[in-house]
């Protein structure tokens, strides 16, 4: 049978965008965003609407001043990335939600264990970074040589 619960977790998506957060998305990240700072005029801005928009610029790629009216000024928004990445917000947000989700699952905070494909960690072939220069300069050679070429030998 259905629940309240149940009908809650499983109902359309009633945002805007497929980039907006759901409601327990946000209650994962609000406390990990800083609060308003003391003093000065109070914040109006709804964070979540901020990081919504974020996440919208992110997902889509568009530019900043292509993001929809829908969202708070691209100013604003564009201000709080900012101060988000250079404080290292959105660092422990990427952080912080891995180690929710592995707990969530039963599993320990952090992985104890990794796997690195071979072929991935596999060095360069014979002559490593030194072929690769020598094919560079001739492939530059070439091309410098093919454009100065006279007529006269």
């Amino acid at each position: 049978m259905w629940t309240e619960e149940a009908r809650k977790q499983h109902a359309p998506r009633n945002e805007r965008y497929p980039s907006d957060m759901t409601d327990a998305e946000w209650a994962l990240i609000e406390p990990l965003l800083p609060p308003a700072g003391r003093g000065g005029r109070p914040r109006k801005t709804d964070m979540r609407e901020v990081m919504n928009a974020v996440r919208y610029v992110l997902r889509t790629g568009c530019q900043w001043r292509q993001l929809p009216k829908d969202f708070p000024p691209r100013s604003t928004v564009y201000g709080y990335f900012w101060e988000w990445s250079r404080y290292g917000v959105l660092d422990r947000i990427h952080h912080e939600l891995p180690v929710a989700c592995r707990e969530a699952e039963g599993r320990e905070a952090s992985p104890t264990a990794a796997i690195i494909d071979t072929q991935a960690a596999k060095a360069t072939g014979k002559g490593g970074r030194a072929r690769i220069l020598l094919v560079l300069t001739q492939a530059r050679r070439s091309k410098a040589s093919s454009a100065m070429r006279s007529p006269i030998r």
